[in-house]
């Protein structure tokens, strides 16, 4: 891999801003409280950052209902202070990536509350709006993510309108040449503000079937704790349709229009491992300045063999030029440590910081934060409320950033948006800062490594096979060459390699010979 862009050059890390670090005091986090923290992304070793999104909103998905592309909700600060953010960013070297949600506005955006005036708006057709069926039924079988059925009755005009997500986000109508227009518009606003990127939010339904016809049943389906009732359907008329690449370039232009900027997609394929799908954004938009988060590690078991299997075979897939993005973590799925056990949190940073591609770290897993318990009274998460019993409520991975032990983890001196771990007396940042074996300095470390390292930025991937507890693979760059063993066991493993030198210990090792202990990785190389 060569250096194209500075997307192969940095880490990505996702602040979630409501619960990174509240400034004013009343339990939110906010843009000026990202600030505040910028030398603690630089001294971590953060190259760029992804927030969340900050628009103005009514919050019934917190942000993700966007009610004014252009401008920056007052519980999070004002516009001057994005652009003091952006600029403090700038100046210690960090790049800025925004959310970006063009699938749906909020019900409460000035062109949904014109569209549901009357049936002869001008903006009707700005949003997808049906007839019910002849019993008064929605139009069809499509089911919203968020529980129950994708179409909204609108007594006021006895139509029924698309909402992919909350009754309360609007389907935006992209067959609509003006809603196309205006969504560039919003994109060009940032761009033009000075940001780096976008972050493109659920773009699996900016196309559906334009005959809207109904979803078949998944016959795969069984209904249970933490499987989500919207797979009792396939999608295959409700998203990912035809038309998806060309609306997708309409952005990806306006990106293009810009010098040194970059474009990530979020799409979960149906099937996980269904590496088809996400090969399907590297072919049909520019690779240069687009790329597709790869999930598969959020829905994989912890073990070598699923790790190898499913890396090596996108690696393979790859083409020069194409830049992994992989995501072990974010907002919607339960937190690295919840999955994986803490015991593996050290083997997967070592996993993510070391393979080819762009790492993107997700808010407190440096410091190994796992999902927390919100009692029922404290639930805040419209996917939980629409389906409850289900264990699919995001709060649990989404509480505040712990800093320090004190009250309310040093985030805030108000009363918290969400209820903070119990832990945070023991496992924040002020105390792993003060630890030489801890999981934050292990990140620090790893960080300056590899900032340090041309092979693990630049190199090329090869897989290797030393055992079946062991994800093994080299890096290649020019003459050098780094040799990574991930031990996923809680075992000793003898690893069958060549006499190497000890780079990097995710333990307390200080010379390899030949043996792995539990859950440690290590990085090798020949070099005398």
């Amino acid at each position: 891999m060569s250096k194209q862009h500075w997307i192969h050059d940095t880490v990505l890390y996702q602040i979630y801003p409501r619960s990174f670090y509240d400034s004013d005091d009343n339990g939110v986090g906010d843009l000026n409280g990202i600030a505040a923290k910028l030398d603690y992304l630089v001294e971590l070793g953060i190259g760029a950052i992804w927030i969340s999104p900050f628009y103005p909103s009514p919050m019934a998905d917190f942000g993700y209902d966007v009610s004014n592309y252009q401008d920056v909700d007052p519980v999070f600060g004002t516009l001057d202070d994005f652009r003091a953010l952006k600029d403090q960013a700038h100046s210690r070297g960090i790049k800025v990536i925004v959310d970006f949600v063009p699938n749906h506005t909020s019900d409460e955006h000035p062109w949904f509350i014109e569209s549901r005036a009357s049936r002869d708006s001008p903006k009707r057709d700005w949003y997808t709006w049906h007839e019910p069926q002849p019993d008064g039924t929605p139009p069809n079988n499509w089911q919203s993510l968020f529980g129950g059925s994708a179409w909204q009755l609108d007594k006021g005009t006895n139509q029924y309108y698309l909402h992919s997500f909350l009754a309360k986000q609007p389907d935006l109508n992209w067959d609509n040449p003006e809603v196309r227009s205006a969504m560039a518009d919003n994109v060009r606003f940032w761009l033009e503000m000075g940001v780096d990127g976008i972050r493109v939010d659920a773009v699996n339904w900016l196309s559906k079937d334009e005959q809207l016809r109904d979803n078949p049943p998944n016959p795969d389906y069984e209904p249970a704790e933490g499987v989500d009732p919207y797979n009792a359907q396939i999608h295959t008329y409700s998203a990912m349709g035809s038309h998806i690449f060309d609306y997708l370039n309409v952005l990806q232009d306006v990106v293009k229009s810009y010098d040194d900027r970059f474009m990530i997609i979020e799409s979960y394929p149906d099937h996980p491992g269904d590496h088809s799908h996400y090969l399907s954004f590297y072919h049909n938009l520019d690779q240069t300045v687009t790329a597709p988060f790869n999930f598969d590690a959020i829905g994989l078991p912890w073990s070598a063999q699923a790790f190898r299997s499913s890396i090596g075979s996108y690696m393979e897939k790859l083409r020069p030029g194409d830049t992994a993005i992989y995501s072990m973590g974010n907002h919607d799925q339960h937190r690295l440590a919840t999955r994986f056990g803490q015991e593996s949190c050290r083997t997967a940073a070592m996993m993510l910081l070391t393979l080819p591609g762009t790492p993107i770290i997700y808010y407190g897993d440096e410091i190994g934060m796992h999902d927390t318990h919100i009692p029922p009274e404290f639930v805040q998460d419209p996917f939980e409320k629409n389906n409850p019993g289900h264990n699919l409520g995001r709060d649990p991975e989404r509480t505040p950033m712990q800093w320090s032990d004190a009250p309310h983890a040093g985030f805030t001196t108000a009363e918290p948006w969400l209820p903070i771990s119990g832990d945070y007396t023991t496992n924040n940042v002020v105390r792993d800062l003060q630890n030489p074996r801890s999981l934050l300095t292990l990140y620090r470390e790893l960080l300056q490594f590899r900032s340090t390292s041309d092979v693990l930025r630049y190199g090329n991937f090869e897989l290797l096979d030393h055992h079946e507890d062991v994800f093994a693979y080299k890096r290649m760059y020019k003459e050098k060459i780094l040799t990574i063993l991930l031990n996923f066991s809680g075992n000793d493993v003898d690893v069958d390699i060549s006499a190497q030198n000890l780079v990097f210990s995710t333990l307390e090792t200080t010379e390899f010979g030949g043996s792995l202990k539990p859950h440690e990785a290590v990085i090798l190389t020949s070099d005398n």
